[in-house]
């Protein structure tokens, strides 16, 4: 390009006066693994509440003790965030609708007591049956189906409250994915729980499972592609480590899918089908972490989105 004869460089985006434009987040592999198995969490309850109410009690179960598991692994590095345990108990003392951050961690403070009730009812058949454990055992299975059912009804806030979180940031990759973070998640983890339930429940109730699995690899390829096709935006997520991640999380999402579903019979495939689908669901919000962090770092993905809505914007008004 030239000006008066004078050649003028092409603009590059490498900085703002030596600056990046926006500040990257400061998260480190603590948040995405909070994210991973927040969702585990989230999808282990919603199954343990089904095969609760179908009568599958080994897979109640395990979807019981795996949703306590993974919200206290997802309690804790989410406090190994923040530093702090009192950190955590400061964000309880305001509920404010409008943050996300605020949302959630009230999410996780009524998820957490109903998974861990819901669990702890397990232990009743192996009660006494006489004096004051007499009395637990008996009131340990309506507890628990109560308690499920609280976490339950909580768990499809716990699996998409995230992708609201990361999307109502200012990082381009996750605020222009508003749209379908919160569907990518949680196809995500109904597949990941779904995978970690068929690894620990018996193969003769694991039926509901594989259907699961189909419904939650449907939703999480179609939100992963709409991810892929925002524009400019997108480019974090197909190329660099993400992009190996996510192509990596979407393979092992297929394998185990179609392992799951061919593997009715046998033990051991059922349970490889597990371990991709969790694989999967780890490799998907890691991805979408470290796409983040690149889009934040690169100012390309702030300033040419920018301009081109400005550009939109006034042909809009000049028509």
């Amino acid at each position: 390009m030239s000006r008066d004869g004078v050649t003028v460089p092409p603009l590059n985006f490498e900085s703002y006066y030596g600056r990046p434009i926006i500040k990257a987040p400061v998260w480190r592999w603590d948040i995405p693994a909070y994210l991973f198995t927040g969702g585990l969490a989230a999808g282990s309850a919603l199954i343990a509440v089904g095969a609760d109410l179908t009568g599958r009690s080994a897979l109640r179960r395990s979807g019981r003790l795996a949703s306590l598991a993974a919200v206290g692994a997802s309690t804790y590095f989410l406090v190994h965030d923040l530093g702090r345990p009192a950190r955590f108990h400061h964000m309880l003392r305001v509920a404010k609708p409008t943050s996300p951050m605020s949302v959630g961690t009230w999410i996780l403070a009524v998820f957490g007591p109903a998974a861990g009730a819901a669990a702890v009812s397990e232990v009743g058949p192996w009660l006494p049956r006489h004096g004051l454990f007499g009395l637990a055992r008996r009131i340990a299975p309506p507890v628990g189906r109560a308690a499920g059912v609280v976490s339950a009804a909580m768990a499809p806030a716990l699996a998409t409250y995230t992708g609201v979180l990361l999307a109502d940031t200012a990082v381009p990759s996750w605020h222009e994915a508003y749209p379908w973070l919160p569907f990518l998640f949680s196809g995500s983890a109904l597949a990941g729980a779904a995978g970690l339930n068929l690894v620990a429940a018996p193969r003769a109730e694991a039926g509901p499972l594989r259907r699961l699995v189909v419904a939650a690899a449907g939703l999480e390829l179609a939100a992963g592609r709409r991810v892929e096709r925002m524009g400019l935006v997108s480019d974090p997520y197909r190329t660099g480590p993400a992009g190996v991640l996510l192509r990596a999380g979407r393979a092992l999402l297929v394998a185990g899918t179609v392992g799951a579903l061919l593997g009715r019979r046998s033990r051991v495939v059922s349970a490889l089908s597990g371990v991709a689908l969790l694989a999967s669901s780890a490799a998907t919000r890691f991805a979408v972490f470290q796409a983040g962090l690149t889009s934040a770092r690169d100012p390309r993905y702030t300033v040419l989105p920018q301009r081109q809505r400005l550009t939109e914007a006034a042909a809009a008004a000049d028509n």
